[in-house]
């Protein structure tokens, strides 16, 4: 949906923006001087103070001028471990706990953007239905990450720092604000080099007062994320399920439709069926919601 004024959905009924195309040289982006103004001055003292943690207050500030961006999280994303938050302003307080646990405890092994991070998604600005499998905004996970934790939809720039780490800034919106427009979407996505040059400076400099801040807690958080995946997807209903159910099982978490679990798996849709069929059988429930409820409820024991 490319319209100029998209509502944010109500529960079950996510914004949609299938078939965007990315701006090319001749799209026209408009901004009042004053907003652009702005911008440019609060990206000035972020510069000014890239040396500092709070120099993510200053970016996170800046994007205020572009777009009515509802919230900003940012986060250290480590080659092979969990994600560590850097910075966060606008989520408000009873979703706090619910939106850190999706991203940071065991629901960020079933988030599309820390699994596209874990496979190399490359530098640039992104939106969720960029990355996100076919039926993601139909799945449990959606309702329960973001929908139930106030989110609608995410856009997201992420930025190589060197040492198999990288940098992302999540942009949420929620039920407060209406969903971004594509025009406004071009103007995030027109930014990212000068958004990017800005992350590089503060990975190599501001960062290191971060890392001094936060480095009792790093001990300890060696876990390894492809690994932790890889062990989750193999032994969960391992001891119920055949190798290729637990397949079936794990793309349907992931929000994948039958037709797009057969093409990744190459199998027919009816065999996805069947096999959907008899894990359902096996595990004893009877949808989606109750397959991921397992799924989370099992995470959490081991």
């Amino acid at each position: 949906m490319t319209s100029s004024a998209r509502l944010l959905p109500g529960a079950g009924s996510p914004a949609r923006l299938r078939g965007m195309s990315k701006p090319n040289d001749d799209t026209l982006i408009a901004l009042p001087f004053g907003a652009l103004h702005k911008w440019h001055g609060q990206m000035r003292e972020a510069f000014a103070r890239v040396d500092e943690p709070d120099a993510l207050h200053y970016l996170a500030s800046a994007f205020g001028h572009l777009v009515g961006i509802e919230s900003v999280m940012i986060s250290l994303e480590h080659k092979d471990r969990p994600p560590q938050l850097l910075y966060q302003r606008g989520i408000a307080e009873q979703y706090q706990v619910s939106i850190i646990e999706r991203y940071f405890s065991g629901g960020y092994l079933l988030d599309p953007f820390c699994l596209a991070v874990e496979q190399d998604l490359a530098q640039g600005f992104y939106h969720l239905e960029e990355i996100a499998p076919d039926d993601f905004f139909d799945s449990e996970y959606y309702r329960t990450y973001y929908l139930k934790a106030g989110c609608s939809e995410d856009s997201y720039y992420i930025v190589n720092t060197g040492n198999e780490t990288k940098i992302s800034v999540s942009l949420f919106q929620g039920f407060s604000n209406e969903s971004l427009r594509v025009d406004q979407l071009n103007l995030l996505r027109a930014v990212e080099p000068l958004v990017s040059e800005f992350i590089g400076a503060f990975s190599q400099r501001g960062m290191q007062r971060i890392a001094e801040i936060r480095c009792v807690q790093a001990v300890g958080e060696g876990d390894d994320l492809k690994q932790r995946v890889q062990w989750a997807f193999e032994h969960f209903g391992s001891d119920l399920l055949t190798d290729r159910e637990r397949e079936v099982a794990h793309m349907v978490l992931r929000g994948h439709s039958v037709k797009s679990t057969a093409s990744q798996l190459g199998i027919s849709p009816e065999t996805v069926r069947m096999h959907r069929k008899n894990l359902y059988l096996k595990l004893e429930v009877g949808s989606q919601s109750e397959l991921f409820a397992l799924f989370i409820e099992w995470l959490r024991k081991h």
